[in-house]
């Protein structure tokens, strides 16, 4: 299935992602993860009619035990959506599961000052 993300394994440091400039979008889960399977099509469809899409850098980053990425946003249910401007938390979704959703929380976040 084409919607079915692929976590990287290879997640970039804390301070790589802090100085990112512009809009980014991280999305915490697993490969293996039903959760993010399942939310997989709601956050593709999301990120093709979000106003903001174009212009947001998206890392898919795995997350699991002793990966220090995942814990240093407190992440701790799949999959976790944060939404970054210029390396600063703006917003985070846990566990979407509807595309329209998805579209208003990125319209509203990046959005917001």
């Amino acid at each position: 299935m084409n919607d079915i993300p692929s976590y990287s394994p290879q997640a970039p440091e804390r301070a790589e992602v802090d100085a990112l400039p512009g809009l980014t979008l991280l999305q915490f889960g697993a490969n293996w993860c039903g959760h993010c399977q399942a939310a997989a099509p709601a956050v593709a469809e999301a990120l093709q009619a979000a106003p903001a899409a174009p212009a947001i850098r998206r890392l898919l980053v795995e997350d699991g035990p002793g990966r220090p990425l995942g814990r240093s946003f407190r992440v701790k249910l799949w999959p976790t959506l944060i939404l970054l401007r210029d390396g600063q938390e703006v917003a985070r979704l846990v566990r979407p599961t509807e595309a329209a959703a998805v579209v208003q929380w990125l319209a509203e976040a990046a959005s917001a000052a």
